[in-house]
């Protein structure tokens, strides 16, 4: 199990293809991206059935690849 981070745009809940081990990369990068997207509305963390594939540094407050 991983999160994906998923973002509210024209009330349509959609998510790219990052995976993080926990809950709260999900959400710290859903807070990056509103940061810097003017479209979406709103960002929550969501449960995936995927492989984890990112983690999120929260220092450099970037969302980095594993491999």
């Amino acid at each position: 199990m991983s999160f994906k981070t998923e973002v509210c745009v024209d009330g349509k809940w959609a998510s790219n293809a990052l995976r993080f081990a926990t809950e709260r990369e999900a959400q710290l990068y859903g807070t990056e991206l509103l940061s810097r997207w003017f479209v979406p509305t709103d960002a929550r963390p969501a449960e995936s059935p995927d492989a984890v594939n990112y983690r999120f540094d929260e220092q450099q407050f970037f969302a980095v690849p594993l491999n």
